[in-house]
């Protein structure tokens, strides 16, 4: 029998390509954006990517024998799952492979800008040992930390979070059981944030949350405020989070993640020195990458070989 052919948008790691192509032709894309140019005259049956080679429709129509989308990752605001459910073409993920190292690059931002290590090591990189003196950093323990969202990434983060001493609760639209003990879910957010003194984002990017944290919003928050985020960029108003910490109303923000990635050079966020950000790396560490990549090549193959996956990774519904 014949391999699948398999369309590989954007590279996985090294032991999951080498498993990919023991069970399939691999077509690899010369740019995550670059999928149009490399399928015609392909009859690609599955198309695997990350979180920049977008899955659109142009591209889904292009591929008449598509079978199977896979999202290396968690978010889908990368492929148009609609239309593959249209056209009955399965979309998965991999919800929860990345639930542990994500929080831990929340707990290390929060921490890192809590206690303003960055402007710490510039301090003394120059020579500036002095920094200590005036130096004005906190603790998180006791720190009321509200978490916008209550899924795997959100849960654990509250864990870590809880075990530092840290007063947690979650945001829910809907009154929903509090997913730790000892922590609380509200709904109404204006409220929440007023007396939040650290929030972190934990949400998909769709309809109802881009701009959730809107110029209105972030108005609620108190001056000495930080906002964490390590889940999409768009899900905050950056020209109104830069003007809130120019102002001085808010104290900081970390983040992992950009409405526009990378950002460009003039982006306001950049220059301010209570700001600290790296560059989408949260879910690379070598051992959960790897395990993510195996995990989403695994389930690819099983897929086309008509065998079925763990269900918590099929991300819609396509009728037999």
């Amino acid at each position: 029998m014949a391999l699948p052919t398999i369309l590989l948008l954007e590279s996985l790691s090294a032991t999951a390509e080498d498993q990919l192509r023991s069970g399939a032709r691999v077509i690899v894309a010369d740019r995550p954006d670059s999928g149009p140019q490399h399928v015609a005259g392909e009859a690609v049956r599955g198309i695997i990517t990350r979180g920049k080679g977008r899955v659109d429709r142009e591209l889904i129509a292009a591929c008449p024998e598509l079978r199977v989308i896979a999202r290396c990752g968690v978010g889908l605001d990368n492929v148009d799952v609609a239309f593959a459910t249209e056209r009955g073409v399965q979309v998965i993920n991999a919800p929860g492979s990345n639930a542990d190292t994500v929080a831990e690059h929340t707990m290390a931002l929060m921490l890192g800008l809590q206690r303003r290590l960055p402007q710490a090591h510039r301090a003394v990189s120059s020579g500036n040992w002095q920094y200590r003196v005036g130096y004005a950093g906190n603790e998180i323990r006791g720190q009321r930390l509200l978490l916008l969202g209550a899924g795997n990434i959100g849960v654990r983060t509250g864990k870590l979070a809880a075990a530092f001493g840290m007063d947690i609760s979650f945001w829910a639209r809907t009154q929903v059981p509090a997913p730790l003990p000892n922590s609380r879910v509200v709904t109404d957010l204006p409220t929440a944030l007023r007396h939040a003194d650290i929030v972190s984002i934990h949400l998909p990017l769709n309809e109802g949350t881009e701009n959730l944290l809107s110029r209105e919003m972030l108005a609620h928050l108190p001056p000495h405020a930080l906002i964490i985020n390590t889940a999409r960029g768009a899900i905050v108003d950056e020209t109104a989070l830069a003007d809130a910490l120019q102002a001085g109303l808010l104290g900081g923000y970390a983040a992992d993640v950009f409405s526009q990635q990378p950002p460009p050079p003039d982006h306001p966020l950049l220059a301010l020195p209570n700001v600290h950000l790296t560059p989408h790396m949260a879910s690379l560490t070598a051992r959960t990458f790897d395990e993510m990549s195996q995990l989403t090549v695994q389930n690819t193959l099983h897929l086309l070989q008509s065998q079925k996956i763990d269900p918590r990774y099929l991300a819609n519904y396509i009728q037999d």
